[in-house]
């Protein structure tokens, strides 16, 4: 029996990846390189600065440049952290449902505090979810099943009883390394990998209203 609805943010709840991209951008303008079209970007959104400087500069953690590229990603999407981001469409009523039916809900994100809780607060979440999990909160990340524990220790509600909603392979992988459910949100970023259908989760949706058909 479901007691209560775990979400990741970035592709999930929120539609994060214009603000991403435009740091991106900016950063490839300041070095004579083109724009690239947010439909290129937002398959990288998931994975923060590390996919979406690699899709941008080709260059990883370790690389002579990685670190003052990230913090240069990361000042300018400070400096406009929340412009065109919004809630995708149906997330607003899906919450509404389920707070309706006085099932929990919370966010297990890998993104860090300083961008996550910000962003929560300025989309108006920050008094309606049970609990929110970043990234930088725990000693691991998705898709280690320890964030998702964490919340669910933090909501009182054992795993089993806990739907986790997520649009990255990641997300499946620590869903079912934590023994929750997992469900993928097809209508997410869902990475430039193998498709969904192959990630192991039995059920996917297109809208998150199609969620509720699992409750």
């Amino acid at each position: 029996m479901i007691k209560a609805v775990l979400f990741d943010f970035d592709g999930t709840l929120a539609d994060t990846a214009p603000d991403l991209g435009h740091a991106l951008n900016r950063q490839r303008i300041a070095r004579g390189l083109p724009e690239l079209p947010i439909a290129q970007i937002r398959p990288q959104a998931s994975a923060g600065s590390r996919g979406l400087l690699g899709l941008g500069f080709n260059i990883k953690p370790g690389d002579d440049d990685y670190e003052s590229m990230r913090n240069e990603f990361l000042d300018f999407y400070t400096q406009r952290l929340c412009h065109d981001t919004c809630l995708f469409p149906g997330v607003d009523e899906l919450l509404d449902q389920l707070e309706l039916m006085d099932l929990p809900w919370g966010i297990v994100t890998n993104k860090p505090s300083r961008f996550a809780h910000p962003l929560i607060e300025m989309l108006g979440l920050a008094q309606r979810v049970a609990c929110v999990i970043c990234g930088d909160e725990t000693t691991n990340t998705k898709p280690h099943p320890e964030p998702l524990l964490t919340a669910s220790n933090k909501i009182a509600i054992a795993p089993a009883n806990c739907i986790y909603l997520g649009d990255d392979i990641r997300d499946v992988q620590a869903s079912l390394a934590a023994s929750m459910q997992p469900i993928v949100a097809r209508y997410g970023y869902l990475g430039d990998g193998q498709p969904p259908e192959t990630w192991g989760a039995k059920y996917l949706i297109d809208h998150p209203e199609e969620l509720l058909a699992y409750l």
